[in-house]
């Protein structure tokens, strides 16, 4: 008797989801794209979450900065420091570019000058090695990556800080004593701050590509601060050249002589409001204004691709 082989039925075939009806699924379940770029508001509140990573990473990454060096933290300080001594003796010795300024006050228009500018000066070549230099971090952890970037600019805000103790002593030294015009540092270099992250984010985004950006920068920045006034008065050097009146205003106006001007003006008695081009503090504002809000916008505009390829 043969035995009758049966086929057990096929089970039936369901339809595939359509992408739309996945799509719904997925958010229904709160589930959302792996490494999809957030809202901008929500991506400010994933950073404002974060404030205390940025302080900490901040602080660490400037411990560690000098630590294989004997002086340690004091480099801080002596590195600026040395800066001026040697522009002092090349500039104000060599080529008169003290010229128009009394010799009390240029040393601490110097060293004030040296001390601003290499804030924005180490935020922005910070800013350049932000995601390519922290590869593993970025690619290891889930966080918003401007996280980088605006730690390494409150880290040198941190640096700065503590060169704005021997300044103080350097200004003291040349007969500007405290006055109530020194509290107006205080949002000088916050405006300056909020100027250099947004530098800091659009480098880092742009050194993300770029690697070899790195390698330009110093010479761009060491441009930008020979035409920014660092080591003379913009207006005094300008006032017997044959240039046309919109460079001398261009050079004026740029953001570095801008917040160089102000923390002058705040702190030294003798360097007055001739010296500061017209309406300074709304340039201030709004140079920090336009850099912050771009350079926020840029970084973000790429969040899903750092770290990748």
């Amino acid at each position: 008797m043969s035995q009758a082989l049966h086929t057990p039925p096929s089970p039936p075939v369901r339809p595939v989801p359509a992408e739309d009806d996945l799509a719904a699924l997925a958010a229904r379940h709160g589930l959302t794209v792996s490494g999809a770029r957030p809202t901008l508001p929500g991506y400010v509140r994933e950073l404002w979450a974060r404030r205390h990573f940025i302080l900490a990473f901040s602080r660490a990454k400037l411990t560690a900065q000098y630590s294989q060096a004997k002086l340690g933290q004091l480099w801080q300080v002596a590195t600026p420091l040395l800066n001026a001594a040697v522009y002092f003796f090349v500039f104000g010795l060599l080529l008169g570019a003290r010229r128009g300024i009394p010799s009390d006050v240029y040393v601490p228009f110097l060293v004030t000058g040296v001390f601003v500018f290499t804030f924005t000066q180490s935020s922005v070549l910070a800013g350049v090695r932000a995601i390519s230099g922290n590869l593993g971090l970025v690619r290891a952890l889930h966080f918003p990556r401007a996280a980088l970037p605006v730690s390494f600019a409150l880290q040198q805000l941190q640096q700065l800080l503590f060169s704005m103790i021997v300044l103080v002593v350097v200004v003291m030294a040349f007969g500007s004593m405290p006055a109530l015009s020194w509290l107006l540092v205080v949002p000088a270099l916050l405006l300056q701050f909020v100027f250099n992250t947004g530098l800091a984010l659009i480098f880092a985004r742009l050194g993300s590509r770029t690697p070899d950006l790195a390698q330009l920068m110093p010479f761009v920045l060491r441009t930008w601060m020979y035409a920014s006034g660092v080591m003379f008065s913009i207006p005094v050097m300008l006032a017997d050249k044959n240039v046309p009146s919109w460079l001398a205003d261009v050079l004026q106006w740029n953001p570095a002589a801008v917040y160089m001007d102000l923390v002058r003006f705040a702190m030294i008695d003798d360097y007055g409001s001739s010296y500061l081009p017209p309406h300074v503090w709304a340039f201030a504002a709004g140079w920090a204004l336009l850099a912050g809000v771009i350079g926020f916008v840029y970084f973000w505009k790429a969040e899903e691709t750092y770290g990748r390829g």
